[in-house]
C-alpha cells in the first residue's frame, strides 16, 4: 500500500489492533491515531513515515502495550510523556531519526519488557557524561531485552549497570561508549547477550565477566581494551560466541578456552598476542568460525585441526607460523575459507586439499611454499577466489 495513513482511522474508538507494517506509507502518523484510547498494538513498521511523534503521546494511549514504528523516517525527540503509557511492554522505535537523549522516564513504565531503539541519532543527557537513562530501567524488573546500537550516545556506562539484573539482552554496539566495564557486571547473572563491540572502551576486561554464567554472546572486539585474557573467562561454560577483535590485548591465549565446547565462534584477531596456538583448541568439535589473524603467534598448524570436523572458517594469516600445511585439513570437509597468508608457512601444497569440496576462499599467499600448484584443487568446483603470490610456487 502507498500514500498517506488515512486520519479517519481515528475515528475508531473501539479499535484495538492497527498492524500496517511492511507497507510504502508515507506522510506523518495522523494525530488522530494517537486519540484512541482502546489501541493497544500500534505497528505501522516497515514504511516511509515521517514527521514527529506528539509530545503528549503517552497521554491519550493508556493502554497500549506495544509500540513497533522502527523502519520509518520519523525524527525528533523521544517525548518524555511516554511514560504515561503505563502498560507498554514493547518500544520498538530503531531504524529512523530520533534524535536527542533517551528519556529517564522510561523507567517509569515497570511492565516494559524490550526496548529497541538501534540506529537512530540518540545522545546522553549534557548534563553528565554517564548513560544516565540506564540506571532507572532497575525498575523494570520485566526488561528482557535492551538495543541501543548505533546511537552517538558519547557516554560512559554507569556503575549502577549492576542494578539491571532482568536484563538477559544489552547490545550497545557502536555507540561511542567511553571509560572501563565495571567489575560490577558480575551482578548481570540473567545475561544470554553483552555487546560493547566497537565503542571506545579502556582498561582491561574485567575477571568479573566470569561470573556471568549464562553468557552465550560476549562481543567486545573494536575497543581499545589492554593486558591479558581473564582466565576466568573460561568459567563461561555456555558461551557460544567470543568476540575480542581489534584491541590492544596481549599475553597468550588462554588454553582453557579448549574446554569450553560450546564455542562456535571465536574471533582474537588484531591484537598483540605472542603465544603458540593452544593446542586445547583443536579438541573445539562443534567451532564453526575460527579468525586468529593479525597477532605474533608462532608455532606451527597442528595436524589435530582435523578434529573441527564443523568447522566453516579459519584466518590465521598475518602472524609468524612456521612449519607446513598439514595434510590432515583435507578432512575438514565442511571448510569454505581459509587463510594463512603471510606467516612463515613452508612445504608444499598438501594434494588433500582438493577433497575440500565445499571450498570458496582460499589464500595462501605471502609465505615459503614450494614446488607446483597441486593439480587436486581442479576438483573445488565452488571456489571464488584463490591466491597464491608471494612463495617459491
Amino acid at each position: 500500500m502507498t500514500g498517506p495513513i488515512p486520519p479517519e482511522l481515528g475515528d475508531l474508538p473501539n479499535l484495538v489492533i492497527l498492524n500496517l507494517y511492511n507497507n510504502s506509507l508515507t506522510g506523518p502518523i495522523p494525530s488522530t491515531i494517537f486519540n484512541i484510547s482502546t489501541l493497544e498494538f500500534l505497528a505501522p513498521y516497515m514504511n516511509q513515515l515521517s514527521g514527529h511523534l506528539p509530545s503528549d503521546i503517552g497521554l491519550w494511549l493508556p493502554n497500549l502495550r506495544k509500540l513497533y514504528l522502527w523502519d520509518n523516517q520519523l525524527q525528533g525527540i523521544i517525548p518524555n510523556s511516554i511514560s504515561n503509557a503505563s502498560n507498554l511492554d514493547l518500544l520498538a522505535l530503531s531504524l529512523n531519526s530520533f534524535s536527542g537523549p533517551i528519556p529517564t522516564t522510561l523507567g517509569n513504565l515497570r511492565n516494559l519488557e524490550r526496548i529497541d531503539l538501534a540506529s537512530n541519532q540518540l545522545t546522553r543527557e549534557s548534563f553528565t557524561t554517564e548513560l544516565s537513562f540506564l540506571s532507572p530501567l532497575s525498575n523494570c524488573k520485566h526488561l528482557r531485552r535492551i538495543v541501543i546500537s548505533d546511537n552517538p550516545l558519547n557516554g560512559t556506562l554507569p556503575a549502577s549497570i549492576g542494578n539491571l539484573t532482568s536484563f538477559a539482552i544489552f547490545k550497545a554496539d557502536n555507540c561511542q561508549i567511553k571509560g572501563s566495564i565495571s567489575q560490577e557486571v558480575s551482578k548481570l547473572s540473567n545475561l544470554t547477550t553483552f555487546s560493547l563491540g566497537n565503542n571506545e572502551l579502556i582498561g582491561s576486561i574485567p575477571s568479573a565477566v566470569g561470573k556471568m554464567r549464562m553468557l552465550q554472546v560476549l562481543n567486545l572486539e573494536g575497543n581499545r581494551l589492554q593486558g591479558f585474557i581473564p582466565e576466568e573467562i573460561c568459567q563461561l561454560r555456555n558461551v557460544g560466541d567470543l568476540y575480542l577483535s581489534d584491541n590492544k590485548l596481549y599475553g597468550s591465549i588462554p588454553s582453557c578456552l579448549g574446554d569450553i565446547i560450546s564455542l562456535k565462534v571465536l574471533h582474537q584477531s588484531s591484537n598483540n598476542f605472542t603465544s603458540r596456538i593452544p593446542s586445547t583448541l583443536w579438541s573445539l568439535r562443534d567451532i564453526l568460525d575460527v579468525n586468529l589473524s593479525m597477532n605474533s603467534l608462532s608455532g606451527s598448524l597442528s595436524a589435530d585441526i582435523e578434529n573441527l570436523k564443523a568447522l566453516t572458517q579459519i584466518d590465521i594469516s598475518k602472524n609468524e607460523l612456521s612449519s607446513e600445511i598439514p595434510s590432515s585439513i583435507g578432512g575438514l570437509q565442511n571448510l569454505m575459507e581459509f587463510s594463512i597468508a603471510h606467516n612463515k608457512i613452508q612445504g608444499s601444497i598438501p594434494e588433500s586439499l582438493g577433497n575440500l569440496f565445499s571450498w570458496e576462499f582460499l589464500d595462501l599467499s605471502g609465505n615459503s611454499l614450494i614446488g607446483a600448484i597441486s593439480k587436486s584443487l581442479e576438483k573445488l568446483l565452488y571456489l571464488k577466489y584463490i591466491n597464491v603470490p608471494f612463495n617459491r610456487l
